[in-house]
């Protein structure tokens, strides 16, 4: 059973990951990047982490470059090394090189434009070893 977080303030995106990620377990939803990093705190402090998280680059509150830093803060904090981390997908509907390249040294797993569709994030899923 696959956990996972997805962020998105846009209304079709996140309906779309929703319907598409929880035919493999349960999703939770934040719609910016605040309510992200409270909700990866709180899995980790029930003891439920996430194993995927679905992220968007552009978000208000806080941006996804800033969220998956403070995830990525609050792994090595708590002593996971890279094969326990969640598996991070960052999302844009921006085709720019700034994005890509701020994603990387911040250690995201995956890139993935949007609009997203099924097959390609499904097998972006295999590739990462999220579906079994």
């Amino acid at each position: 059973m696959l956990r996972t977080l997805i962020v998105e303030d846009e209304f079709t995106s996140r309906k779309f990951l929703n319907a598409v990620l929880a035919r493999l377990g349960p999703c939770d939803i934040a719609w910016n990047g605040k309510e992200a990093v409270e909700g990866f705190a709180a899995a980790m402090t029930r003891g439920t982490p996430y194993d995927l998280v679905c992220l968007d680059i552009i978000m208000p509150v806080m941006d996804g470059h800033a969220v998956l830093g403070a995830i990525r803060d609050m792994e090595k904090a708590a002593g996971l090394d890279r094969l326990h981390r969640v598996k991070v997908i960052m999302t844009t509907a921006f085709v720019d090189q700034v994005g890509i390249a701020g994603a990387l040294p911040a250690e995201c797993d995956a890139y993935l434009l949007k609009p997203i569709e099924t097959a390609v994030l499904m097998s972006k899923l295999d590739q990462l070893g999220l579906l079994g």
